[in-house]
């Protein structure tokens, strides 16, 4: 059996790369502007390259910690799609002094 293959992400190419998972080799190199790849997980699906406001709210979660692995029940769970949605979330981490990290996988942020 093939090895299972996991998405990689560079932030400043707007590009995805699924590649195979290993782990002596964690640091990946994007091919484009040869920059860090950032393992995201299996359980991803990029935006379009043109959708600017996706891929600023991509950028967010992963500088959060948040990926997209898949769960034993099935895919990675909620993820904010929109900016709106992130700063809702934000708002309430920072009410609230949760880590924004749990805050922006919240499907429905209490108010």
């Amino acid at each position: 059996m093939p090895p299972s293959k996991t998405s990689y992400v560079c932030l400043p190419c707007r590009a995805s790369y699924k590649q195979p998972y290993d782990r002596e080799r964690a640091h990946r190199v994007c091919p484009r502007c040869a920059g860090a790849l950032i393992h995201v997980g299996s359980a991803f699906a990029a935006p379009r390259r043109r959708d600017t406001a996706a891929w600023r709210t991509l950028s967010v979660l992963l500088n959060a910690g948040v990926r997209f692995h898949k769960s034993c029940c099935g895919g990675p769970g909620y993820r904010p799609r929109t900016l709106r949605e992130v700063k809702e979330r934000m708002a309430y981490a920072e009410r609230s002094g949760e880590p924004f990290a749990r805050a922006l996988v919240r499907p429905e942020p209490p108010h």
